[in-house]
Order: C-alpha cells, then sequence, then structure tokens
C-alpha cells in the first residue's frame, strides 16, 4: 500500500472528522457570544444565555460573562408636602412649598432668569420714589375714586367697601411733616402728637361730646363719647352691673366696637383684660380709626354694607354699637344677622341708641322694629336701663327649630359656610350654631389662650397626628423663638404696641409675646391661600382677620410698630409680585418700625436687596437651627426718625 493511500484513509475515519466538528462548533459559539453580548441590550441576552446552554453538552464551559451595569429603575415622584409636620409627623417649619417662578416678579430681574444668550443676569430692583403728599393717609382699596364713580348706587355704603386698583402703589408713602416717633402705651391711651395725624375734623365736630381736644402739640382723649360723656371707665361699670355675667376679662375676652369714635371704649376695656377690635369706615370721619391705631388700640377700618366682615363665625363675646348710625333692620334686617353670624353663642349685643330711650314716634317705631327682629332671630332681651339695651343670642339652635313654618328671616342652607368672608356677601339668613356646641364652649381666659379649643376639629386642613397637638407644638415653637427674640434683640427695650403677624397659624407668635409679657396687641392675618385658622384664633381669646396679600390691607399708612412674616413670601411668590407685598409692608410700618422675616434661605439675598431699594436698614441673621439650617431671618429697621 502507497503512503498516500494510508494519509488519505486516515482523514477518512469518523474519529478526525468529529474533532473536526467539534473544534468548529466551539469557536463559532464563542464568536456569536462575544457578539451578542457587546451589541444586544439586556433583553437580548436572553436568546445568548439559552444558546450557550444547548451547546454547554458538548463544549466546556465558556469564560463567565460579565456583569452587566444596569441602571436602576427611576424614584417616584417626590409628593410635595404642605402643613406644618413632615413625612414623620414632627413638626417642621422647613417644608417645599413651590418653586420660583420669575414670570410673577414685574420689577425685578432674578438670578432664575437668563439675558437670551443664556446667561443668568443678577438680581437688581431700582430704589423706590416717595409719593406725593396727597397720598400721606392712602389706603389703596378704600380710596379708588377712579373705581367708586363706576358703582350703580351707594345707598347701602357700597362706596366704603373694598375697590382695589388694578395697578399696585410703586412708591412709598410719605410721613406727615413733622412726624414724631409715637408717645409708648399706656400714655398714648390718653394722649397723641397732633402732627402725626394732623386732622382737626373730629374735634371740631365731637369736641363737646368729650372724645378729642387739642392742646398745643397734642391730641388729649378725654374717654368720653356720644353716648358715655362722663368716660368710658364708668359706661363699662354701668354695664357690668347690668348684666353680672359678662365677667370682662374672663368669660368676655373678645368685644367689638362698631361705629368707634376714636376707640375709647376699647381703650379702656383693654384694662379690664378684654381686648376689643374697634372698626368704623373711612367717611366724614376718616380718621377715627387712624387716631384709635395712633393711640395704641386695636382697630380696622370696616363697614357694615353688602359682604360680610372679614371675621369668623362666632368671633365675639360682646358686639357693642354705641350711636354707631346703622340702620339695624333695614333689608329685613341682613345687618343684624352679619352681627349675630360673629357673635358667640351666648354672647351679648349692647345697643346704646335714641331709640332706647326716647319717645317720639319715629324713634319709638325704630325701638318696635328692633324689638321685632330681635325676636324672630330668638335674641333674649336681658335688660334696658337709661339709654342701654342688652340682648343675649342663644346657645344652640333649639329656638330656631321651634319657630313657625315660614318664619321669617329662615335659617341659612346646611351647605352655607359661615367662616367663608373673603368677598363673599352678607346672606338675609340666620347662621346656624353648631350642632356639637363647637364655639360655645370655649374655657375662660386666661386659660383659652393655651387650651387647643373644641372647634380645632372642624378646620379643613393637612393633619396626619393630633390637631391638639399640632398647636400646642406650635405655641412651643413659637414661644422659643420670641423668648430668643426678646433675649438677643432687646425687643422689650423697643416697645412695642401695635404688632401685625401675616401669617399668623394658630395664633403662636401673639400668644407667646402675651406669655413673654410683651404690652401689646397682635393683628392675626390669615391668608387666603391657606388653611382658614381663623375661628381658632378667636376661639383663644386673639383677635385677627382674613386677607389675601396680593391686594392691599385695610389700614392706614404708620399702623404698626412691628411686622412678623414667617413663611409667607416663600408661599406667595406663585400669586404674588413679593416686592408689592414689601412695599405695602413699608406702607403699613411706622418710621423707626421693624420688620421680622423668617423664610427660606434661597429668596434671603432677593428679599434683602428689596428691603434695601424701600430704604430700611435690613441684615441677614442665622436661625437657633445654625448656620446650616435653610431657614433665615431679615431683620429690616425702616428709620427714618
Amino acid at each position: 500500500m502507497k503512503l498516500s493511500d494510508v494519509r488519505l484513509d486516515i482523514v477518512k475515519t469518523p474519529r478526525l472528522v468529529k474533532v473536526i466538528a467539534f473544534a468548529l462548533i466551539s469557536i463559532t459559539t464563542i464568536f456569536l457570544f462575544n457578539h451578542f453580548s457587546d451589541s444586544f441590550s439586556y433583553p437580548s441576552l436572553l436568546s445568548s444565555e439559552t444558546l450557550q446552554t444547548n451547546v454547554s453538552a458538548v463544549s466546556p464551559s465558556p469564560p463567565s460573562r460579565p456583569r452587566l451595569k444596569i441602571s436602576p429603575p427611576p424614584l417616584p415622584p417626590t409628593v410635595v408636602r404642605t402643613g406644618i409636620i413632615d413625612e414623620n409627623g414632627a413638626m417642621s417649619d422647613t417644608f417645599e412649598i413651590g418653586v420660583f417662578d420669575p414670570d410673577t416678579i414685574d420689577e425685578i430681574k432674578t438670578g432664575n432668569s437668563s439675558s437670551g444668550d443664556g446667561s443668568e443676569v443678577p438680581f437688581r430692583v431700582e430704589k423706590f420714589s416717595v409719593c406725593d403728599k396727597r397720598k400721606t393717609d392712602h389706603i389703596p382699596c378704600l380710596d379708588n375714586e377712579e373705581e367708586i364713580k363706576k358703582l350703580n348706587g351707594t345707598d347701602r355704603g357700597e362706596n366704603f367697601e373694598r375697590h382695589c386698583p388694578k395697578e399696585r402703589l410703586g412708591c412709598l408713602v410719605p410721613k406727615p411733616d413733622g412726624y414724631k416717633k409715637p408717645i409708648p402705651w399706656p400714655q398714648s391711651r390718653d394722649k397723641i402728637w397732633f402732627n402725626n395725624v394732623p386732622h382737626t375734623r373730629l374735634v371740631e365736630d365731637k369736641g363737646g361730646q368729650n372724645w378729642i381736644r387739642r392742646e398745643k402739640d397734642k391730641f388729649v382723649f378725654p374717654g368720653g363719647g356720644t353716648q358715655f360723656i362722663h368716660g368710658a371707665d364708668q359706661y363699662l361699670d354701668q354695664i357690668s352691673q347690668m348684666i353680672p355675667g359678662i365677667t370682662f376679662g374672663e368669660r368676655t375676652r373678645v368685644a367689638l366696637d362698631i361705629g368707634c369714635g376714636v376707640a375709647s371704649f376699647g381703650a379702656f376695656l383693654m384694662q379690664r383684660n378684654t381686648t376689643t377690635l374697634s372698626v368704623a369706615p373711612k367717611d366724614v370721619h376718616e380718621n377715627q380709626i387712624q387716631f384709635a391705631l395712633e393711640r395704641g388700640v386695636p382697630a380696622m377700618v370696616a363697614v357694615f354694607a353688602t359682604r360680610r366682615l372679614l371675621y369668623p363665625s362666632q368671633a365675639f363675646e360682646m358686639i357693642h354699637c354705641s350711636r354707631c348710625r346703622i340702620n339695624w333692620t333695614r333689608d329685613d334686617g341682613i345687618l343684624l344677622l352679619e352681627a349675630n353670624r360673629m357673635l358667640r353663642a351666648g354672647g351679648y349685643f349692647v345697643w346704646a341708641a335714641q331709640p332706647v330711650y326716647k319717645h317720639e314716634d319715629n324713634l319709638q317705631e325704630q325701638w318696635k322694629e328692633m324689638v321685632d327682629l330681635t325676636n324672630r332671630i330668638c335674641w333674649e332681651l336681658i335688660k334696658k336701663e337709661g339709654y342701654i339695651a342688652v340682648w343675649r343670642k342663644p346657645l344652640n339652635n333649639s329656638c330656631y327649630n321651634n319657630r313657625e313654618a315660614g318664619a321669617k328671616p329662615p335659617l341659612c342652607r346646611p351647605d352655607d359656610n359661615p367662616d367663608d368672608v373673603w368677598y363673599v356677601d352678607m346672606k338675609p339668613c340666620i347662621t346656624r350654631l353648631p350642632e356639637n356646641g363647637y364655639g360655645a364652649n370655649v374655657s375662660t381666659w386666661p386659660a383659652r389662650l393655651h387650651d387647643p379649643p373644641e372647634r380645632l376639629q372642624s378646620i379643613q386642613m393637612d393633619a396626619y397626628i393630633s390637631r391638639k397637638e399640632i398647636m400646642k407644638a406650635e405655641s412651643r415653637f413659637w414661644f422659643e423663638v420670641v423668648e430668643s427674640y426678646v433675649r438677643v434683640f432687646r425687643w422689650k427695650e423697643f416697645k412695642f404696641r401695635n404688632v401685625l403677624d401675616m401669617k399668623a397659624g394658630f395664633g403662636g407668635f401673639a400668644a407667646a409675646l402675651n406669655d413673654l409679657g410683651i404690652d401689646c396687641w397682635v393683628m392675626n392675618v390669615v391668608p387666603v391661600s391657606g388653611f382658614n385658622t381663623l375661628p381658632v384664633i378667636y376661639d383663644r381669646g386673639l383677635v385677627g382677620t382674613m386677607h389675601d396679600w396680593c391686594e392691599p390691607f385695610d389700614t392706614y399708612p404708620r399702623t404698626y410698630d412691628l411686622i412678623h412674616a414667617a413663611f409667607l413670601l416663600s408661599n406667595e411668590k406663585k400669586r404674588c409680585n413679593i416686592t408689592n407685598i414689601m412695599v405695602e409692608m413699608d406702607r403699613m410700618l411706622r418710621p423707626g418700625g421693624k420688620v421680622y422675616i423668617r423664610d427660606s434661605l434661597s429668596l434671603m439675598d432677593q428679599l434683602q436687596q428689596i428691603a434695601t431699594a424701600i430704604g430700611w436698614r435690613a441684615g441677614i441673621h442665622d436661625t437657633g437651627e445654625g448656620p446650616h439650617a435653610s431657614v433665615r431671618i431679615l431683620i429690616c429697621d425702616k428709620g427714618g426718625i
């Protein structure tokens, strides 16, 4: 046999064929594995793994596949929380409230904006000019003559209600010539500087009624009124004797004085531990509220006309009207029904007026109409003595439910919210009292300041733990904060009297001022953009109002010694122009007054620059949480004295 034939036979043997086939399959498998592993996404690897499994029975295992770096699934979107507690149910003052929207700012350019080429434009705001001298006593929403002229009629006092201008005040309201630092309380109860409120109309009209007189460079307030010419103290003694259960300073803590004049009634009630909110319209005696505020008495411009007053239901233990020039029986008694809405269950309505004691036919007819109306709304005439008549509101709905079918005025619909007051018309119906007794069962003063009221349960709010615990925690928080302000910034030396809290919550800031012995009163404002906690503020024995800070406030220039704003501007910047808000703060702030803004660190530089443009001396300070906290305090001094 030839050698070549032998070699050919070897090549044709089955063993060699198997070896060659095995080698080819192995090479092909490795190539395919590497190719698919580099080119395909994760789901495609399933086919490669299947292929590898199929060939593993006839080949050695290939090298282990490298671990792929697979990105984790995206986190769920963060839930934006609103409220004063964090995800663990603990108190928090650093919750998320929204992102900055530069489109809402007209006058300023922020660091979040760009210049068109993509670069950031630094924040800047031009220095504000001073308004014309005619704006010295300007209240924007009450002095809008252009809108008032468009009214179809003013028979019901529509011209004294809010009519806000479309354009906000772009200048700083000037002080009167010769303005001086206000006389401190309690001396201011009896005298103020003439140059601070240089208006003599009330002296000319009411000087003979012991309201007010001028003595050289001061106005002097003898303490009298049209119906209490011998003084408010004697008048209050008479009311106490007529109604022993009124117990000023205990059961009667919060009162409303309608058509207050220069607020001597409220001024003298304060020494009996009763806070009286004095209200009157800006009418022919347009400066009466301005006199009250300069004296250091709680007061606000307000009118009984067509809209609800900006106070909650069951706010006042006593409502007082002494010659307040209101026709309570007009339009089926709608104005008295509004007073009834605000009067606390079991509270007193005190009326001192000519129909009570004079016998002229027309006045006696007015008295009969008043008695008829009060009977139909279930008020009980407690006492009529001299020129004073006192009625008491029922404690529950039993009298209302026992009236004859079709009795007038009717009960309000069950779905009517008596605490809904912002631009809400008065309603010619009797406000129902809560069946559970909320509002009627408040503690006596001073315990009620810290006893969580039962009406707290009716507040619509985002709460995950006991509302009572939330209120107590808020009070503890503000007590610690205000105590540090008093100690570090020496608040007692400033003799603050009129204080504004622009975002009051449950009133913890005001309660802390009371507990720490600061002799002041606080206007607690509840913004319409948040939860309506105003009923709780009144149940605690404090006063306040509802307001939308996108609009001007109903008070005179130079009202407040101290303005406090905690987490307000970061909350409102999506809705309002924060520059306008700060210019409005300047209008309300007295020369020499102070502003404390506690808010997000990210907003502080902007606020400081606005404050500087207004002319305030402004500095940013750390909070008690230290320099790494997300919150800062902007402290501003208006100066000007």
